[in-house]
């Protein structure tokens, strides 16, 4: 029997699948475009914005009789024991196989934001401990481990990273960030597609574009980003993990700009992803977005209309199950009333992913592993070496950390005893098993009581609850502080409850209108302060809190951002002394709780000045983090001549010694000030950096190559260009710790760059 053109693998891609849609009836080619989501929830406690009335009911053997493209789910809507769940799934694939005239099986996708979805799957710190940990290669090798748990129950493409920069701490989805500096996102985010994609799993770039600019930071609402800011500060992140990443699919946003949903922008979404950046892979839609346009946004008046919007903007599946591309785009192609086009260049760019990932080859089989593992001792020794490294010390000005081994400890707050204090919104646990009670967590996450016992055995440790996260009730502070007056040294643990839609104070859906701390946790921390017992303050938060109101009262401050699984062990260690503290702030952390929304990236009169009786000034800066021990910076050096062409480069190089008597890690981050521009610049902005391990005494030359390609913004014609001009480099520990600075001249003609121009800070150590 002669094999079909598109079923032989040493053809081209393009040929088979040319052969395979020129042989597809219109029905099965736009099957290739839509998911389906087996078990989705309609009674208003969805995963999913208007998941209760956006879910349809149909037909599965109907269905896939014509084929399908998208599997949405299988292991994240529901607890499914993975080695059940990874034969469930080998069992539908089969059914899909043998249902359809071509036997093509759907590509299954799963959330993996910080670690994969699934029940007794490893929970990573949240993508806002990657930024603190400013380890790109760490970040790399857990996206690795998490692809290859994916791969190894069937699923094939990753929704995630999440690329959106922080524009407005109050947005609930700020867990979900890496930070609120594009180059940091951009780096941290690229290394994150990386990992996921080598071990053969689709990385899903999120949310294209703009998600997190929305207006008062309300989930959803409108953005207000002007064209400098879009093109400066929201998509470089998208394009580095593209170019330097190898992102194989992109998600729409939500969100609309200027009165232009993002799922209905064929300049973004066509000519600026494909034309200009060379994208070639799947674009899909955020969950209902596409209903959205007619439900939402109102651009368009049936689910016909907004097919055809989305098709021609360039949306290619709709997830997460079948609403406009069903039966309403076929009937509107058969009608004429939609390009047959439209429909024929999104299933060919579906179905050359499925030839990527070999789902066209006549030998693949759906198989099932006989044993599953996805909490293995190699992803727990990785997620604790993330949390470990995420850990931020803000403060701790009379060294009361680290913590005697012998001493007295109240353990007090909400956050102290709970698991759930660990995990973000997307975490298995907090995403899924609030709906169902009756089961267990399904992996060990240590609390930050349970680890300081273990850490400190010889320590007497008492602890209080003190308080709900967000209840205002006030019941438990006599307990609290009567704890504490006993102790020598409190250790007050509050922070945030991660969930979705209003069921939490940290989350999608989880919006604030400051930035108190929740509940009743401000004056817990005020009564325990009282005391005059040295309050150690341990913040588990998916956002930056206000902590001015209590500056210069506490012993100290540590900040971890959801750090997983391991993050309770992580902060123990941290407490005592076991880990010194090397996590550096991907978000600046405000002195009070209004004035928002603010992020470093400001131009001068974004920064305090005598109009104003405001001063945004944050209380502890972008980058800030400190240690144990002690660096010193030394023999700076800034080679060549001062005065650069403007497609030229100026190398910088410093040593940095440490000084104490412990090893730990210094950032060296590399900033750009540009003091006269033709259009307002950010004051200073990241564009390098590079983390050092040291042991005690070592030292090590770190030298960053900076490009003129690096200082590039967008003009008032919308170019992005390369001016002419002085700017000042400078290294620092933060971005207001800045330890030496280069002043150069960029000389020559103004150059307009196109897709080609460098994005990264080439660093070298020696």
């Amino acid at each position: 029997m002669t094999t079909a053109p598109w079923r032989d693998p040493a053809l081209p891609a393009a040929a088979r699948v040319d052969d395979l849609l020129a042989r597809m009836t219109p029905e099965e080619r736009t099957a290739q475009l839509y998911g389906v989501w087996v078990g989705a929830e309609t009674d208003g406690g969805g995963v999913a914005p208007h998941q209760h009335d956006m879910t349809t009911d149909y037909d599965w053997d109907e269905l896939i009789g014509q084929g399908l493209g998208q599997l949405t789910r299988s292991f994240g809507t529901a607890p499914v024991d993975p080695g059940l769940g990874a034969r469930a799934l080998a069992r539908a694939q089969r059914r899909i196989v043998e249902a359809g005239r071509f036997g093509i099986p759907a590509v299954a996708h799963e959330e993996c934001l910080a670690g994969f979805t699934a029940w007794r799957a490893t929970a990573y710190p949240v993508p806002l401990a990657w930024g603190a940990a400013f380890d790109p290669p760490l970040v790399e090798e857990m996206a690795r481990r998490i692809g290859h748990d994916l791969r190894s129950v069937g699923v094939h493409q990753g929704l995630a990273p999440v690329l959106d920069v922080v524009r407005d701490p109050r947005w609930g989805r700020v867990e979900e960030t890496i930070g609120e500096d594009p180059y940091l996102v951009g780096t941290v985010g690229a290394a994150y597609v990386r990992g996921l994609e080598s071990a053969g799993v689709v990385a899903t770039l999120k949310h294209f574009a703009g998600y997190a600019s929305s207006a008062g930071a309300r989930n959803l609402a409108p953005v207000r980003a002007g064209t400098r800011e879009f093109a400066d500060v929201t998509l470089p992140p998208f394009e580095m993990a593209l170019r330097e990443g190898g992102a194989r699919s992109v998600m729409a946003a939500y969100t609309e700009r200027d009165g232009v949903p993002a799922s209905a922008d064929p300049e973004l979404l066509t000519r600026l992803l494909r034309e200009e950046w060379g994208f070639t892979g799947t674009v899909v839609a955020d969950y209902f977005g596409i209903g959205f346009l007619e439900t939402l946004h109102r651009v368009a008046g049936s689910p016909e209309a907004a097919a055809r919007l989305a098709l021609e903007a360039g949306i290619d599946v709709e997830l997460p199950t079948l609403k406009c591309y069903g039966e309403p785009l076929l009937a509107a192609v058969r009608e004429g009333r939609i390009p047959r086009e439209l429909v024929d260049r999104a299933a060919r760019r579906v179905l050359l992913q499925k030839c990527e990932l070999g789902l066209l080859d006549e030998d693949w089989r759906p198989e099932a592993p006989e044993s599953v593992d996805l909490d293995s001792a190699a992803n727990r020794a990785v997620a604790r070496r993330l949390a470990e490294q995420s850990v931020v010390l803000l403060d701790n000005p009379d060294g009361v950390l680290p913590l005697a081994p012998d001493t007295r400890i109240a353990v007090v707050g909400p956050r102290a005893a709970d698991a759930l204090a660990m995990l973000g919104c997307y975490s298995f646990p907090s995403h899924v098993l609030p709906r169902h009670p009756e089961v267990d967590l399904g992996i060990e996450i240590p609390t930050v009581l349970e680890s300081l016992r273990a850490e400190l055995p010889d320590a007497k440790v008492a602890f209080a609850h003190g308080c709900g996260v967000r209840d205002p009730d006030t019941a438990g502070f006599e307990e609290a502080v009567a704890r504490t007056a006993e102790a020598d040294v409190c250790v007050a643990v509050l922070g945030d409850r991660a969930g979705l839609f209003g069921r939490g104070t940290s989350g999608e859906g989880c919006d604030v209108t400051d930035l108190g701390l929740p509940g009743a946790q401000g004056e817990l921390l005020d009564a325990l302060v009282a005391t005059g017992v040295p309050v150690v303050l341990v913040l588990l938060t998916g956002r930056p809190y206000a902590l001015g109101r209590w500056h210069g009262r506490l012993g100290a401050v540590v900040q971890a951002f959801f750090p997983g699984e391991e993050g309770g062990p992580a902060v123990a260690g941290v407490l005592s002394g076991r880990v010194t503290p090397s996590g550096r702030l991907p978000v600046s952390v405000p002195r009070v709780p209004g004035g928002q929304p603010w992020t470093y990236l400001q131009p001068p009169l974004g920064l305090a000045g005598e109009v104003s009786n405001l001063d945004p000034t944050p209380l502890y800066p972008f980058g800030h983090g400190r240690s144990y021990t002690t660096f010193a910076w030394e023999d700076f050096e800034a080679a060549g001549t001062a005065d650069i062409p403007t497609d030229g480069s100026h190398d910088l190089a410093v040593t940095v010694r440490n000084t104490g008597d412990r090893a730990g890690a210094e950032v060296v981050q590399l900033y750009l000030h540009d003091p006269v521009a033709s259009v307002t610049r950010p004051d200073v902005r990241l564009i390098g950096y590079r983390r050092l391990e040291l042991a005690p005494g070592q030292a090590r030359r770190v030298s960053f190559r900076f490009h003129a390609d690096l200082s590039a913004f967008t003009d008032r014609d919308g170019r992005r260009i390369v001016e002419p001009g002085a700017l000042e480099l400078r290294l620092g520990a933060s971005s207001a710790d800045i330890r030496h600075r280069s002043a150069i001249q960029l000389v020559g003609p103004v150059r307009e760059l196109g897709a080609e121009r460098r994005l990264h800070c080439d660093t070298d150590v020696t």
